[in-house]
């Protein structure tokens, strides 16, 4: 059996395969990056699930694509901990920008962008991808992802920049005080899980004009910092990855037409057309 996982920051698409390249089991677990979990959280997460643990002993390769996995370092870590529980299996980690430009190939070289929890961008050209800029992480990077959009909200509440209804509804909602949100930011686990959780939040309200011009900003900036600084981008397509993406769709487009670029598909999950680029190209 081969497993092919697809890892955020938030959660992890698991495909288990045969030996004839059919789907035997789909699951999923927290997303394992290395940045934010601790490693000895990445064994216990995934024997929660029995659906795995049933199988463990069956499978003899992974293929793990996960955010955090652009340094060796990292990807020695998750290599590592799979072996404790996959111990037949041979692991192949690598970023998750690799399951992106996988899952968005058409035939055509493109820009690909992720757009989750996170952010990234490549250019990837059917063969090998090509990445012109550091992933500086949600303190430094991120822009138009849902951590930098979660925490443009969080910020502007506590601010008192928010109009008086989105604030009342906010207050609301989560109750938040400064030094709950000040523990979740500095000292729990995955504080970029937990900023970008509070997109909930402005999804529901996207049509508001205060919403729709602060989404519009951000998506501005991740252009701006990931999309143009490849000269690739003003005549290959530019594909989308994640939930982000798929929720902000038409701003993503709107601000693509500022800018004079072509948006190509925008893929909400990557795992099931990575799990076909797996079989028609790789198995």
């Amino acid at each position: 059996m081969v497993a092919i996982v697809d890892s955020g920051s938030t959660k992890s698409d698991w495909v288990i395969l045969d030996d004839f390249k059919k789907v035997f089991l789909k699951t999923e677990t927290i997303g394992f990056n290395p940045n934010f979990i601790n490693r000895e959280l990445i064994v216990p997460e995934i024997e929660k699930n029995s659906s795995l643990v049933l199988v463990k002993n069956s499978i003899t390769k992974i293929f793990f694509y996960g955010s955090g996995c652009g340094v060796k370092k990292n990807c020695e870590t998750i290599e590592e901990e799979l072996k404790k529980v996959f111990t037949k299996a041979e692991s192949v980690v690598r970023e998750d920008l690799m399951a992106a430009a996988y899952a968005a190939y058409n035939g055509k070289p493109a820009v690909v962008c992720i757009l989750g929890t996170g952010s990234n961008s490549c250019y990837f050209d059917g063969k090998d991808i090509k990445i012109e800029l550091p992933s500086l992480g949600f303190l430094m990077g991120d822009e138009g992802s849902g951590s930098a959009i979660g925490k443009q909200l969080v910020r502007r509440y506590f601010m008192k920049k928010l109009p008086d209804d989105l604030h009342t509804e906010f207050e609301q909602n989560y109750g938040l005080k400064i030094e709950d949100a000040l523990k979740n930011m500095y000292h729990s686990p995955r504080p970029n899980a937990w900023l970008a959780d509070f997109n909930r939040f402005v999804i529901e309200r996207k049509d508001h004009p205060y919403f729709k011009s602060m989404v519009y900003e951000e998506m501005k900036s991740f252009f701006e910092y990931q999309v143009i600084p490849y000269k690739e981008s003003k005549d290959a397509e530019i594909n989308f990855i994640g939930s982000i993406a798929y929720y902000y769709e038409d701003t993503l487009r709107s601000v693509a037409e500022e800018f004079h670029l072509n948006v190509g598909h925008v893929v909400r999950k990557p795992i099931e057309s990575l799990v076909d680029y797996h079989i028609k190209y790789i198995l």
